[in-house]
């Protein structure tokens, strides 16, 4: 039986589990040392965003002990298990950083993330990524790290034949980055674009390096550029590490830009639905505001003129999200916007025809509304409500709830009927109509909901008091400090105010 010393085979068994699970033969068999081996390098240190950090040599404060310390063992197994431990360290922080864009679940947090995870593994301080999708439906997007605003219009003014990044994709390779050093144009004519230096020397960088960002499809979704200070050009290691980061993040990219654009349509599409504009109704000042939640909702709103200086206004809530609810929505606002022309002056009339049609068009779905008949010369509103918040009074010297009747929502019965409710607003009081969708934004139970927008009306400075817009500001600012495009704000929020003079 051979006799072989325990470190030669830890390195022959490191190997062999190296070869077995990571195959890298082909790479060990590339890599073999030439010429006389070297030493072994000092172990990795574990990496969250970057690679070969730089281990400091021990502070020390007396000369050492003895100058006869035991040598590093060195010939081939101990180079090879220590890039074996670099390749292991590598894979180490790829994984780290993918993972981490993949939980990125907006368009610009990926975008953010890419350019910084960039940003460690090439080694560079500033950077942009373009987003410009090759089928051409958007959304164009540039995002700097490092840069602001100006710089990155600076930045997009280099035509687009000078420098392969910063909306300028032409010239731009297909699968390999490009490094760019920026000085002077060489003697034979070749070199920057003038412009290109211009723009250098203003931001002050000297050299650059540039990817594509290019789904394993082959769709171009744009191109990512890291900035140096100095002349410098990423070694070849960490530019093979940072090409396989940016074919994950293509995909990912090209997920959210999906998301974002069916966010947009379905937005875009919701807004269409709504009022395009309020109408001018002599004794009464408008204002709304409406925010569709990103999976898209049914809230709506509505305001219309009607015969004898009246005014129709209507709030409701289809329950459901996506485009079914959005659609049941149009129809919804659509029916009863004829039901108020033909009979406006008794709400509950109104909003019993409009349940009649819901539970037999629709019998799966149902629905909160809020009609008001406002004769504006009279300084009276009469209304009724199905399942649906409250109004609230906001004036001078009163902040209050109109106290509605209960009903159930429309088609949860069988034949809907509720009283209506007449209200008399003073002149310079405003009447504030809303969806339960910004009382669930708060987060709070209802009660405690209710009780933070009355708090938020009864604090409406008296230099706003005038303005409804101003008033609808004011309590959104104070019902949602973080506002309404906080992340998992997935409700609708519908907010009308209708000042009486």
């Amino acid at each position: 039986m051979l006799d072989i010393p325990l470190l030669v085979r830890v390195h022959l068994d490191a190997l062999m589990a190296a070869q077995i699970d990571m195959g890298v033969c082909d790479a060990i068999q590339q890599n073999r040392p030439v010429g006389k081996p070297t030493a072994m390098s000092a172990p990795h240190l574990p990496k969250v965003a970057g690679i070969d950090p730089a281990v400091p040599p021990p502070a020390h404060t007396s000369a050492p002990l003895s100058t006869s310390a035991p040598v590093p063992p060195t010939g081939p197994g101990a180079v090879i298990q220590d890039r074996l431990a670099g390749w292991v360290s590598d894979l180490t922080t790829l994984h780290e950083l993918t993972e981490r864009l993949s939980r990125t679940c907006v368009l610009d947090d990926a975008l953010n993330e890419l350019l910084r995870a960039g940003a460690a593994l090439v080694g560079a301080r500033r950077g942009l990524v373009v987003l410009e999708p090759a089928d051409g439906l958007g959304p164009a997007v540039t995002t700097g790290l490092g840069l602001a605003h100006a710089d990155l219009g600076h930045i997009e003014t280099v035509p687009r034949s000078a420098t392969p990044y910063g909306r300028i994709l032409d010239g731009l390779p297909d699968a390999d980055g490009g490094s760019d050093l920026v000085g002077e144009a060489g003697s034979g004519g070749s070199g920057p674009d003038p412009r290109h230096r211009e723009v250098a020397a203003r931001l002050g960088y000297a050299a650059s390096y540039a990817l594509p960002l290019t789904t394993d499809t082959g769709d171009r979704m744009g191109a990512v550029v890291w900035l140096y200070d100095e002349p410098a050009e990423p070694p070849e290691r960490r530019r093979h590490l940072v090409g396989l980061y940016l074919r994950q993040a293509a995909e990912q990219v090209a997920r959210l830009v999906e998301l974002d654009r069916a966010h947009t349509r379905l937005a875009t599409v919701t807004e269409e639905l709504l009022p395009s504009r309020l109408p001018r109704v002599a004794r009464v000042q408008l204002a709304a505001r409406h925010r569709t939640g990103p999976r898209g909702g049914g809230d709506w709103y509505d305001a219309l003129p009607l015969p004898e200086g009246a005014l129709g206004l209507a709030v409701g809530s289809v329950t459901g999200s996506g485009p079914s609810a959005v659609a049941a929505m149009g129809r919804l606002r659509a029916s009863l916007r004829a039901y108020a022309v033909m009979e406006g002056e008794d709400p509950v009339a109104v909003l019993s025809d409009l349940e009649l049609l819901l539970r037999l068009t629709e019998p799966a779905r149902s629905a909160t509304a809020l009609f008001a008949y406002c004769e504006p010369a009279r300084g009276k509103i009469v209304l009724a409500g199905a399942g649906h918040a409250p109004p609230l009074i906001v004036g001078e010297r009163r902040t209050e709830y109109v106290e509605t009747s209960l009903s159930a929502p429309l088609g949860m019965l069988a034949c809907w009927e509720a009283p209506s409710v007449e209200i008399q607003p003073a002149a310079g009081e405003t009447v504030l109509l809303y969806t339960d969708g910004l009382l669930h934004r708060t987060g709070d139970p209802m009660d405690r909901a209710f009780a933070r927008l009355h708090a938020a009306a009864a604090s409406v400075p008296r230099a706003a008091r005038d303005d409804p817009g101003a008033i609808a500001d004011h309590v959104l600012r104070t019902v949602l400090p973080d506002g309404l495009d906080v992340a998992g704000g997935d409700e609708d929020v519908v907010l009308l105010a209708a000042r009486f003079a």
